[in-house]
């Protein structure tokens, strides 16, 4: 008796069929969160110019997996550009990317200053093209169609939240310090 195969279900399956709208945004920003920070990993990449190529990869895999989410035909060719164009729209974000990139060829100093830096402006950058793409595909849009221009506003108000989220989780933390401290102070005093 021949054996049929059995198909498996795969994240991204279980990720395409998202049905309600409520479902495919929340998600898709989780994607988005994760592909945010592991573009922040890979910013931490030590060769200049590979780590803008990772994050480049990443960004171009999260729109994939968006895509499917959204059920919007991808086509990688059109996925490289927009991911290029929308980077373009960004331009002060994106070249500080290239430029912490560079920057790492500097002995020292350079691998220094470019790895504070190039994470954070990787995993902002990710955060924000991710978004505009979920806000895009949300409403109809399609690859074809997508003009970044249009949501320059929108990738400015994203860089923003992501920049509150990071000023959020730090300041959280120095109040979680100070409360170790204070109770740490309170102990020994006793």
């Amino acid at each position: 008796m021949a054996e049929q195969p059995t198909e498996s279900v795969t994240p991204e399956k279980n990720e395409a069929i998202a049905d309600t709208p409520e479902h495919r945004a929340e998600v898709a920003s989780k994607l988005v969160d994760r592909f945010a920070i592991w573009s922040g990993v890979a910013g931490l990449l030590p060769l200049p110019v590979v780590d803008t190529i990772a994050v480049g990869g990443l960004q171009l895999q999260m729109l994939r997996r968006i895509s499917q989410i959204y059920g919007v035909a991808f086509a990688e060719n059109s996925g490289k550009a927009l991911i290029a164009s929308t980077a373009g729209s960004m331009i002060p974000a994106t070249s500080g990317i290239g430029a912490a990139s560079v920057l790492k060829a500097v002995p020292v100093f350079g691998t220094i200053v470019s790895g504070f830096v190039m994470p954070v402006l990787s995993a902002g950058a990710t955060y924000a093209i991710g978004k505009a793409f979920i806000q895009h595909f949300s409403t109809g849009g399609t690859l074809l169609d997508f003009n970044p221009p249009d949501y320059r506003e929108f990738i400015k108000a994203q860089k923003e939240k992501w920049d509150s989220r990071k000023a959020g989780s730090k300041a959280s933390q120095s109040s979680s310090e100070r409360a170790e401290a204070t109770t740490g102070a309170a102990t020994a005093s006793s």
